[in-house]
């Protein structure tokens, strides 16, 4: 190009990095305050790590999701991983509190892990399909399309993530086990004459 000309790109392009460095600016000390929150609703660190662990991995849901439906990740896109961000650890934090309640009450470990998964199946199941579906009617619209699909295929991953990856990281930080299963041995009298059953002991 000539001397004293340069050549920028505007328009669109513009706005949406303007916009994406205004709120990158503010992320940092948003994600500090839900770190900080997630530590003092627990009074530990391990669970809040086990929920902010989750949510790097639920950027394969958004990128599946992304990709196949042709979407760029623009703005709208980010939005929808930020509040896809708040649907998770919210799905993640109702699962953990569960186990931790039911340790409480007495159970053990490993026994407290299976029945929270079980129980709090159901709602994080409706919670996710009620999301999704209410998402739906903005994938026509060419605007709001990056979030729609960000938010609906990451959170259909999110959700099996918090079910599977929630429990398994809670059992490896915490060194949960599997109960062994103990063999009952059955003692014979010498006497007892070939082909008869012992009696069943009182």
């Amino acid at each position: 190009m000539p001397a004293g000309y340069a050549l920028e790109w505007g328009g669109e392009y513009e706005s949406t990095n303007d916009a994406q460095a205004s709120l990158g600016a503010q992320l940092p000390l948003g994600f500090l305050v839900m770190l900080i929150i997630s530590i003092l609703l627990f009074g530990s660190v391990r669970q809040p790590l086990i929920i902010w662990l989750m949510v790097p991995m639920s950027i394969n849901g958004v990128a599946i999701a992304l990709l196949g439906t042709d979407t760029p990740f623009g703005f709208m896109s980010l939005l929808g991983f930020l509040s896809l961000s708040g649907m998770l650890i919210k799905n993640a934090i109702v699962l953990l509190e569960e186990i931790d309640l039911l340790i409480r009450e007495g159970r053990e470990k490993y026994d407290a892990i299976v029945e929270a998964c079980v129980s709090r199946m159901r709602p994080v199941m409706l919670a996710a399909i009620t999301t999704i579906l209410g998402m739906a009617p903005l994938l026509p619209d060419a605007f709001f399309r990056g979030m729609a699909v960000t938010i609906m295929g990451g959170l259909a991953f999110a959700t099996v993530l918090t079910l599977i990856a929630a429990p398994v990281l809670y059992a490896l930080f915490f060194r949960v086990r599997p109960p062994r299963k103990s063999k009952a041995t059955v003692e014979l009298p010498a006497d007892l004459p070939a082909g008869a059953s012992p009696a069943p002991a009182e």
